[in-house]
């Protein structure tokens, strides 16, 4: 597995295209070994047939899935689990949001975090919302397990998975997909694997005693003109992501 690509999936959506690109120049700056950064873009997953979740818009402008009838904010929230497939159900993948970037050699997370024992492993939050809008006025839901799966190791190959489909991806409903209720029941909290908290560092929510390798900008973060941190570790880490910006913008001409 060392000498291939490391496969990183990360959440697609138009609006958020430059925490895409920032987030993609932070993985490549800071990683030796060659990596696949794939976008999940919904269109392209809609015309390979592997995407129909459908949606519709409320009378407070917010996406309402017809499946569900909940509301969601991203154009990645359910395509995210499609990552098992894309990889042909084989080796492990990488997930995660975009609004993030990371400090450090992701290399670490393929070298420890891979463990054929667990289905899916990731940083296993507590973490309750207050509520309301985010910075593009879409709904702040809480639900169990709540960013779980923002960032998440994929032993694409597990068995667990076998069972799991496309059709699962486009009807069962977001707090299903959300908490891996596909994983099977008697044996779910076995199959989920622990990575530390400071590769899904939280703004607004994590410990400011951690010193993180990814941060998560789940409050809108500094591409939203509105957006302020609620602490001033939150705005320290949005101003190294400016900084990684300007880079990226220079370095890229």
């Amino acid at each position: 597995m060392l000498d291939k690509p490391y496969k990183i999936y990360v959440g697609y959506d138009e609006k958020e295209k430059t925490y895409f690109d920032v987030l993609s120049y932070s993985i490549r700056k800071n990683t030796n070994h060659p990596v696949d950064i794939i976008p999940l873009k919904q269109n392209a997953l809609r015309r390979a047939g592997l995407y129909f979740r459908d949606k519709e818009i409320n009378e407070d402008n917010q996406f309402v899935d017809c499946f569900d009838g909940k509301p969601f904010s991203t154009e990645f929230s359910f395509t995210r689990f499609l990552v098992p497939f894309l990889n042909q159900f084989e080796g492990y993948a990488l997930f995660m949001d975009c609004d993030m970037f990371v400090k450090t050699d992701i290399s670490e997370l393929f070298e420890k975090y891979c463990n054929p024992s667990f289905a899916v492993s990731c940083v296993k939050h507590d973490h309750i919302t207050e509520g309301g809008l985010k910075m593009d006025n879409r709904v702040q839901s809480n639900y169990q397990r709540k960013n779980w799966s923002s960032f998440v190791m994929w032993n694409c190959g597990h068995e667990t998975l076998k069972d799991f489909t496309v059709h699962d991806v486009n009807t069962k409903n977001g707090s299903w997909l959300h908490r891996f209720a596909f994983l099977e029941r008697e044996y779910e909290n076995n199959l989920i694997g622990s990575i530390p908290q400071e590769w899904n560092w939280l703004d607004g929510h994590s410990s400011t005693n951690l010193k993180p390798k990814c941060v998560h900008f789940t409050t809108g973060g500094p591409i939203y003109s509105n957006w302020d941190g609620r602490r001033s570790i939150d705005n320290k880490y949005a101003a190294e992501w400016s900084e990684l910006y300007s880079e990226m913008v220079k370095v890229n001409g």
